[in-house]
């Protein structure tokens, strides 16, 4: 059936070609043949992408464009060739296939689909292998990449049929990105690096907003402004989790302003257990 196709497109490739010396009806028809021809063979390489043939699949797609290229299933078929990419865990060829197709066609109303996938490709691209070192001792640019492309998505398509599914995705790469930072930040408390320590909490507050560890960022900060004797400032960021947060991190915040009291301040040592970050 393949080799039918293939014929039956090159038959009518040439048909277009004579549409300019034949009457208009019979330019027509051949257009619609054409058309009729190109949606068989976008039909037969959807049959191979929905059995998960995926080699097969992206022959056929590959095929149809070159056969059917003046034919809006080539394409759709361009955007089939990244999804198989995607469903074979090729992520980098699928998000730079992606990113050609939405330059190609920045007016179809299938880039939401597109820029979706980019997003969804990068977060799947974050390896949380068994063997591999723990999430925030990692190099975060691929999980920058996702916080970047998601956050433009839902900019972009807030109300869009993919938009619930992308804001979980940010959700949790934003997640990532402060656990990063806040690990960093403990490193150098450890090391007694403080002014480090504290530019890298303030960071995290400041680009990841409402992450969800905002408490805990607050709880380090802090503790690392009691190491640094900044007690009057030390005690108004435990009042704001305290006030403002609640939880388990509000419990360590009262902890240490119980400690604080109105007389000297006891600065933690760096053994103590109250560290918040693992």
């Amino acid at each position: 059936m393949k080799w039918c196709l293939v014929l039956a497109g090159l038959l009518a490739v040439g048909g277009l070609a004579a549409c300019d010396i034949q009457p208009s009806t019979g330019g027509s028809r051949a257009t619609l043949k054409y058309t009729e021809d190109a949606r068989r063979a976008y039909q037969e390489a959807m049959a191979a992408f929905r059995a998960r043939e995926w080699e097969d699949a992206r022959a056929l797609f590959q095929d149809l464009q070159k056969i059917f290229p003046y034919s809006r299933y080539a394409k759709l078929a361009a955007l089939r060739i990244a999804d198989v990419d995607f469903e074979l865990e090729r992520f980098p060829e699928a998000v730079s296939a992606y990113r050609e197709w939405i330059q190609n066609n920045r007016t179809d109303k299938d880039v939401a689909y597109a820029r979706y996938r980019i997003g969804k490709a990068l977060y799947e691209d974050i390896n949380d292998g068994f063997l591999q070192p723990p999430t925030e001792e990692r190099d975060q640019a691929v999980t920058l990449d996702a916080y970047k492309e998601l956050r433009s998505f839902l900019r972009q398509f807030p109300r869009n049929r993919y938009s619930n599914e992308a804001a979980f995705m940010l959700e949790a790469v934003t997640g990532r990105l402060v656990r990063h930072e806040l690990y960093v930040a403990h490193f150098y408390l450890k090391v007694d690096r403080f002014e480090a320590a504290l530019a890298r909490i303030d960071y995290a507050l400041r680009s990841y907003p409402n992450s969800g560890l905002d408490p805990e960022a607050l709880v380090l900060k802090g503790e690392t402004l009691l190491k640094m004797k900044k007690v009057p400032e030390a005690r108004g960021v435990f009042q704001t989790v305290v006030k403002d947060w609640g939880g388990p991190f509000a419990s360590v915040a009262k902890r240490f302003l119980d400690d604080i009291g109105d007389g000297p301040v006891a600065v933690p040592k760096a053994q103590d257990p109250v560290s918040v970050v693992p």
